[in-house]
C-alpha cells in the first residue's frame, strides 16, 4: 500500500494540509522550521508505537488548536500487491481525552491494525547518533525492526517486561519474598524472553544476509552481532526447550545480588545490537560520522528487503533530511536504489537542489509557515 492521501487537522505546527501523492519519490521542501518533519512524524503515527519521536500525545496538539488532533491517510494498492479496493486509516485525540482514537473505514479499532495495512520505517537525524548512544537506544531499534517481521514481538516484550517488574517489586520487599512465586514470574519471564531472543538472533541474520547482498562502494556495509543480555555461553544454543531453563536458573541464582540493587540485571532487556564497519574492522561508533550515517541507510534499505520478501510489498519508508549529507554522486544512487524498492519514499530538504537527480516521476511539494506553496 502507498498513501495517496494525507490530511492533519491541529497537528504539532499544521492548522490543516493536505497532500495528494503517489507512489515512488515523494520530496518535501522548504526552511527549517516550516514543519516537513512533522509530516513525516505524523505518517509514522498511522503504525503502531508513538512515531519516531515518542512524543506524549499532548505534546503533538497544535498549541493555538482545540485541544485534539486528526491524522487521516487514504491508501491505495500497489499494483504488485494483488489488493483492489483503497483503506482510509486515521488516528487522533479528542480535546480532554487521554488516548488516542483509531479508525480503519470508519471503524474503531487498536494500534496494533495498523500493522495489517502498513509498514513504514524510517531513518531521521535522531538517529545518527545511534552508535554513540548507550545500549538502550539500539536495542529499541533492533526491536522496532524485529516488530515489522515477527509482528508478536511487542506482545511478547510487553509481558516480560511486566512479569519482571513483578520480580523486582517482590525482591524489594522488606518482609522477603516467596520463593514459589518467583518461580513462576521467573518462568513467564524465560518463556517470553525465548521468543524475543529468537527473533531477535533470526532478524539479525536475516540483516546480515542482505546487507552482503549489497554493491560494494556504494554505502559502507555493515557487521551485525547480538549482545544478549545475558552472561551465558550456553545461550548459544537455538533450541527453545534448553533455553527456557538457563535463563530461570540465572535468574534464580541472581535473586540475592538482584535484590541488593534493586532490579534484574541479566536478561534480554540488557541486549545490545553491535555494529562493525565491515570493511575497516573497526567499531560503528569510532567510524566517521559519513560513514555512521551509510551504515545505518545500508540496515535501512536491507530491513527494506526483508519487509518486501514478508508481505509481497514493500513498506512506506520516511527519510528525513538524508540527502543533505550525501555527496551529490550518492544521491543520484540513493535515489535510484530508493525508486527500484517499488514502494513509496517520503524525504525532506531544505533545498529543491538537493532532489535535482531524483527525477520527474517524483512528487514535489515545497513548504513555507506550515502551508503547501507549491506542488508539482
Amino acid at each position: 500500500m502507498f498513501i495517496s492521501g494525507l490530511s492533519l487537522h491541529d497537528f504539532r505546527s499544521h492548522q490543516h494540509i493536505r497532500l495528494q501523492a503517489e507512489a515512488g519519490l515523494v520530496i518535501l521542501t522548504g526552511e527549517n522550521g516550516v514543519g516537513k518533519t512533522n509530516i513525516l512524524e505524523a505518517i509514522s503515527l498511522l503504525s503502531p508505537g508513538r512515531g519516531f519521536r515518542g512524543s506524549p500525545l499532548p505534546d503533538l496538539v497544535r498549541r493555538e488548536g482545540e485541544g485534539g488532533f486528526a491524522i487521516s491517510a487514504k491508501l491505495h494498492p500497489l499494483e504488485s500487491s494483488g489488493r483492489i479496493d483503497p483503506v482510509t486509516i486515521g488516528i487522533g485525540l479528542a480535546p480532554r481525552a487521554s488516548s488516542r482514537q483509531v479508525r480503519v473505514n470508519g471503524v474503531t479499532t487498536s494500534a496494533n491494525a495498523l500493522s495489517e495495512w502498513l509498514a513504514i520505517l524510517w531513518l531521521t537525524p535522531a538517529m545518527d547518533r545511534l552508535f554513540q548512544e548507550g545500549a538502550s537506544s539500539r536495542r529499541r531499534f533492533l526491536d522496532r525492526l524485529t516488530l515489522t517481521i515477527f509482528p508478536s514481538h511487542a506482545r511478547h516484550y510487553s509481558r516480560y517486561e511486566a512479569s519482571m517488574r513483578q520480580r523486582n517489586k517482590l525482591l524489594s520487599d522488606e518482609k522477603g519474598y516467596d520463593p514459589l512465586w518467583l518461580d513462576g514470574l521467573e518462568q513467564i519471564m524465560a518463556e517470553q524472553a525465548t521468543h524475543i531472543l529468537l527473533a531477535r538472533r533470526q532478524l539479525v541474520d536475516l540483516l546480515s544476509e542482505e546487507i552482503a547482498k549489497q554493491e560494494d562502494g556504494l554505502f559502507a556495509k555493515a557487521d551485525l552481532a547480538l549482545e544478549e543480555g545475558v552472561d551465558s555461553r550456553d545461550l548459544v544454543t537455538h533450541n527453545s526447550e534448553e533455553i527456557m531453563p538457563l535463563l530461570q536458573n540465572i535468574w534464580q541464582k541472581s535473586r540475592t545480588s538482584d535484590a541488593a540493587i534493586g532490579r534484574t540485571l541479566q536478561g534480554v532487556h540488557r541486549a545490545d545490537l553491535k555494529v562493525t564497519h565491515h570493511a575497516k574492522a573497526m567499531p560503528a561508533a569510532q567510524s566517521s560520522t559519513g560513514e555512521q550515517k551509510a551504515m545505518l541507510l545500508g540496515l535501512v534499505l536491507a530491513q527494506v528487503n526483508l519487509i518486501t520478501e514478508k508481505n509481497g510489498q514493500p513498506p512506506v519508508l520516511l527519510l528525513d533530511e538524508v540527502a543533505a549529507h550525501l555527496d551529490p554522486s550518492r544521491r543520484a544512487v540513493l535515489f535510484d536504489i530508493l525508486r527500484s524498492k517499488g514502494g513509496q519514499v517520503w524525504m525532506t530538504g531544505t533545498e529543491p537542489s538537493l532532489f535535482e537527480t531524483a527525477g520527474d516521476a517524483a512528487c514535489y511539494f515545497q513548504l513555507d509557515k506550515g502551508e503547501i506553496i507549491s506542488a508539482f
